[in-house]
Parts: structure tokens; sequence; C-alpha cells
């Protein structure tokens, strides 16, 4: 039930800090209220549906959503015509690859020979690379793993620059439980694919060509053979008792079904070692895309791989394996005399998604200006990136994260729509898609804003807001205005909330894109949970209570903001609020610009005080190199990072506009 409110009696203090503005909205909530909750309860459950697919990137789950959301801002009294005729700012992101034609790879050896492997046969073109024609010198790269700890280079004393480079997948010594490489669960990081590519990348080769380890084939081979002779003594056993059943016709019939499974377990695992292939080739869309530039990637088989390594080495890649493993050494080599030349054929997918804005146009000499009020509607679907469930597929409905803080953002709007004089200010609410790709639709926003950015006075963010536990609320961004302090706790005290206050404006949600351009920002969050991003995050988990509050606050101080004759002052805070830890990488301080499909790493801004401003750095720049490693996008840039230390100093490159543009940047102490 809704909770009710005892009436209020604002202190002395209080009337000072808000004035006739809190005083009018006191009066307006003496209106009756009591459908809020049934609203509330609607929206979010009607949003974290099956029915919505997750609101999922490119599913009709999210159109729906869009559309939703949509209906209600109209039903609520909105303005949604003023982005073109409807509430729609649609864009175009990068959702995966197709493949196209050609794809045509050939080898050329010492003797002048030629090497003409057949596609999806020998060889196959893979998703993350990018699309073009490629030739060079062929080296061979073992692992293709640079590591300080423990320390293994692959690269070290070989020139890939311009050559065609074959990476071996996954890591050495992987039998060996205290192996350079061993984890306690999954596979070491130094495996991943996209850093194999980002290591090539950066030291500007022409192509990677990848190929199967043989111990993960052999591995397989030798389980399945073990499983196979232990279903054949299972059959054994089932047929002796079987014999041994007796006369009882139920002990029969018992053992005769006891020996039928087994049969057919024993049937399933011979089919599987028979259909066993300990070399598959990638099958297209296997490792995603990458997102920024990268360089032509393709598979081919170990077969191929081994004519060229015996040709130059004398050796196969078992053997190449197995000396690695012994020595602990990366073993890499120049194949002399093979040269490859080939072409890839893939084309980006992109769907259009859209934000949904509703304008609450105000009314005075103050109407122009504007106040945004926003919150995320999309997540991440069926799982897949993002989702912390692996594996999963299941349909991850996402009702605190953000159905949750789409039905305060609708919740607001009600409110606001509803009062008989217009606010003196004009009020924007978005809600936002593209979020759990990175502040897609935010950024976006912010780039091609409806309204001047310049004449956008204050933006309020909602994103995870239905597990109020203990009345405790975290609000970021209480550092990015002196007026923020005082209006936020004389709402937290009306509505009973114990705050966590933040000060930083850059963060893990939408308002970051705001405050990257100047604007003060708050951020309003419940905290995180066991079922973030993952398929348990469902509706009858909300406090529908807890969200009904936090609209409270949020309308309160959506009307102070309004109100207030002077505009909130922008203020710029150090640092970069977070609900995880950065890890051991030095801080450096860049914001990326997620939206963005520039040829390197795009900054959509640089944090207050941090190294990257200090060196000069601004939104806008791409980098292109960092200490001297090409850079193609943000992977590239997170692992060239790693690489240095607090207090180095790092030459970084960026496209400025037309130019080049050279600054130093001397990193800091990694930020918990």
């Amino acid at each position: 039930m809704l909770r009710v409110k005892q009436a209020i009696r604002p202190t002395a203090a209080a009337l000072s800090i808000f004035g006739l503005g809190f005083l009018g909205l006191i009066s307006l909530r003496a209106a009756d209220l009591a459908d809020v909750d049934e609203r509330l309860v609607e929206d979010v459950k009607t949003l974290a549906s099956d029915e919505y697919e997750g609101r999922g990137v490119g599913t009709e789950g999210l159109e729906k959503a869009a559309e939703y959301i949509r209906g209600k801002f109209e039903k609520a009294g909105l303005d949604v015509t003023a982005h073109g005729g409807d509430p729609f700012q649609e864009f175009e992101i990068t959702t995966g690859a197709e493949l196209t034609s050609p794809n045509t790879l050939t080898f050329r050896g010492p003797d002048g020979e030629e090497l003409e492997p057949g596609f999806e046969v020998d060889f196959h073109t893979c998703s993350f690379g990018d699309a073009g024609k490629f030739s060079g010198e062929v080296v061979f790269a073992g692992y293709g793993i640079e590591s300080e700890d423990p320390a293994y280079n692959s690269f070290e004393g070989l020139d890939v620059a311009g050559k065609v480079v074959i990476i071996v997948r996954r890591n050495p010594q992987q039998g060996q439980e205290e192996g350079l490489f061993a984890v306690a669960h999954g596979a070491s990081r130094h495996a991943a694919l996209a850093t194999k590519v980002s290591h090539a990348f950066q030291r500007e080769a022409a192509a990677v060509l990848f190929v199967n380890d043989t111990y993960t084939g052999l591995h397989q081979r030798e389980q399945l053979q073990q499983a196979l002779v232990e279903a054949e003594q299972k059959v054994l056993q089932a047929s002796e008792g079987l014999v041994d059943s007796g006369a009882s016709a139920d002990d029969a019939a018992e053992a005769r079904e006891t020996l039928d499974g087994a049969v057919r377990h024993y049937r399933q695992v011979r089919m599987m070692l028979q259909d066993l292939n300990a070399d598959p080739l990638m099958d297209f869309g296997y490792g995603g895309t990458r997102v920024g530039k990268s360089l032509p990637v393709m598979h081919i088989t170990q077969a191929v791989c081994n004519q060229l390594l015996e040709t130059s080495t004398g050796q196969t890649l078992a053997e190449w394996e197995a000396k690695v493993d012994e020595t602990g050494k990366p073993h890499s080599t120049a194949l002399a005399g093979w040269t490859a030349v080939g072409e890839t054929g893939l084309r980006a997918i992109r769907v259009p998604i859209a934000n949904v804005v509703g304008v609450l146009e105000g009314e005075g000499p103050r109407a122009d200006e504007t106040v945004v009020i926003g919150a995320h509607y999309d997540h991440v679907g069926r799982g897949g990136v993002g989702s912390l469930s692996p594996g999963s597929t299941e349909i991850h409905n996402g009702a605190d994260d953000n159905a949750s803080g789409t039905a305060a953002l609708l919740e607001v709007a009600r409110r606001l729509a509803a009062r008989e004089e217009k606010l003196p200010r004009r009020v924007v609410f978005i809600a936002f898609t593209g979020e759990e790709r990175g502040l897609l639709g935010s950024a976006h926003y912010v780039r091609e804003p409806i309204f001047p950015l310049e004449d956008t006075i204050a933006m309020i963010n909602m994103d995870m807001v239905g597990r109020l536990e203990e009345d405790r609320l975290t609000v970021f961004g209480t550092g990015t205005s002196p007026a923020w302090d005082a209006w936020i706790d004389a709402a937290a005290e009306e509505e009973g909330l114990v705050l966590a206050k933040k000060p930083e404006g850059f963060g893990p949600s939408d308002h970051s894109s705001f405050y990257a351009k100047q604007i003060p920002v708050l951020h309003l969050f419940t905290g995180t949970h066991s079922d973030y991003h993952r398929p348990t995050d469902d509706w009858d988990k909300i406090n529908f209570e807890g969200i009904e509050r936090i609209a409270d606050l949020v309308e309160t101080l959506t009307v102070e903001v309004a109100r207030t004759e002077e505009r909130p002052e922008y203020v710029e805070v150090q640092g970069r609020a977070s609900m995880t830890r950065s890890g051991s990488r030095p801080y450096f301080g860049s914001i990326p610009d997620f939206s963005s499909d520039a040829d390197g790493y795009a900054l959509q801004g640089v944090a207050p005080g941090s190294p990257a401003e200090k060196g000069g750095l601004k939104g806008g720049d791409v980098i292109i190199k960092f200490g001297g490693a090409a850079i193609g996008g943000l992977d590239d840039f997170d692992l060239a990072l790693r690489k240095y230390t607090a207090g180095q100093e790092v030459e970084v490159v960026v496209r400025r506009g037309a130019e080049e543009v050279t600054v130093s940047v001397t990193l800091a102490q990694p930020r918990s």
C-alpha cells in the first residue's frame, strides 16, 4: 500500500532554504496521490516483462519499451513533438558484423611455391577484425602474450610492423597446475583474443592469423577416451547385473533399464569421440566485434600453420608447444621466406535506436532555460555482453536496472505536468537508450542537443532506484554545484532518507555525459545487489514505496531548480565515482565517448584535475598513440595503460580536428 504522509511542518531553516517554491510544492502534494503505487507497479511490471525481451539493443522489446514511454509521456501531457514531430531522437550503433566477400588467403614460400588454403575449410575470417586487403612477411609470435608478472613477452626481439602475424590461442603450460598462467577459475586474461589482437595492432602489424593450440584438442580427446572406457565398464557392470538379477521380474526389469541406460550413454560418448574435431575453425561471430579501428583477422588450421612452421623451423606446432612448456620461453620467430597476401570481407551491422524525449515548457523570462531529468530504459536483453551470468540466454528483465528509474521518470513527469501553474523553466524528460553499451544515448544527446546546452542549467539522473533498503540513498554529483547540498538535505529529511553523498560528477551512468559539458548533475542510486545484470532482476523484488519516495525527492529538487532565479553554479570536482575498483592501472582520467566511430580512442571529456587534463587533453580528442603504441580503440588504450606505473610520463598523440597533437601526461596513482 502507498505510504500515508503525515502533515508537513517545515522548520524555519527549511523555509529559509526553499523559500516559496518549496511551500508551493507542499500545497500541491495535498492532492490525492493514492494511485501512485499502482502506476509504479504497472510501469515496472510492463517494462520488465518477458514481452519486452530484457530491452536489449536490436530487439523488438526495446522498440516496444520506447513506444510505451512515448505513450506515457503523451498521456501525462508532455510535448512529444519537440524532435522533428515525434519524441524519438534516433541514431545508429554497431551491434555486430556480417560476413561478405571476398575472403582470400595465399602464402608464398621461400622456393616460390604457393599455398592457397580453402575458405571455411582451411581458414575463416574473424568478426572482431577489420575488412580489407593485407600483405607482408609472415612472423610466428607464439601465444601473442606480453606480461610482466609472470615475465613473458612473445614479441621481444620480434619485428611485426607491416607483417602478417601468426598467433596461437590460449596460453603455455596449460597442463601444469603451477603453470605460468595458471588460474583458479576460467582462462587467463592474457588468453583473450581481443588482447592478443591489440598487442599486434599496437605494433602496427598488417594482419593476425590465429591458430588453435594443440593441447586443447588432445586434452579433449583424452577426456573422451577416458569417458568411453568408464562408459564401457558401466555397460559390463550392468550386463552382469542383468545376469545376476535372479528370477524376480521386477529385479530383471530394473536391471534391463540400467543396462539400456548404460548402453545409451556409451553410444553417446563414442559418437562424441568419433565426431570430435580437435582443430575447429572459429565460426564467424565468435569473439564478437571490435569497437574502433582494427586490422584483418583470420583463423587458420594447424595443418596450414605446420606447413609454414616445418619449412622454416623444422618443427611442428605440437613440438613448438612442448618446447615452450618445457622452457617457459616464448620461442617466437620470423618464418624466413614466407609471405602472405589476403583480404577479409565483413560489414558492420548497424541498427537504429532512440532516446525518448518529452518536454514540459516553462513560462516567463527564464522559459528558454532547461532542466533535464533522465533515466535509461535499455538493458542487456538475453545476456551476452554485460551479463554477469556467463552463458545464460535467459531474458534479463532488468526490473531495477533500469525499469525502476524509468518508472520514477514517468512518475515525476506526470506530477509536474499536472501542475496548474507552469514552472519558470523548461523541464525535458529523457529516457536514454544504449546506456548499457556505454552511455550511448546521453552521449548522442549532448552531441546533438534538442535544446542548447549553454542554457541547460542542471541534469538529474535516476539509475537503479528500486532496491531502497534501510532508507539509504546514494546521490552522486553533490559537489558539482554549491546549491545541491542544502536542497538535497532538506528534501531527503522530508522523505526520511539517509543520504550517502558522492561529490564526483563523472560516474557510471548518463549524468556523466552532461557533466562533461560543464552542467551540474545529480545521480540517484539505491545500490547494487546479487541480481545485478542477471536474469533474476525481476519486478517482485522491487521496493515500490521506495521508488515513490525517490520520485518525491526528484520532484522537489526539480521544482526548486526551476524556480530559483539564479542558475546552479557549476563546480569542477576531481576524480570519477565508481561502483568498482579500477585495479592496478595508473590513473589517467579520460572519459570515453562510446558513441564515436572514430579510428582511435575517442574522448568525451577528461576528469577535472586528472593527469589527462593537466597534460592538455580535452573532449573531442581521439587518442591514436600512447607511449609509441598505436591505439585503435578503448581496448588498445586499456592494454597500453597497464604497461605503465604511477609517476611515469607518457607521450600521447591525439587527433584534434584535422591536426595531430602530441602531449605529455604524467600518470597518477590508481583510483579506488
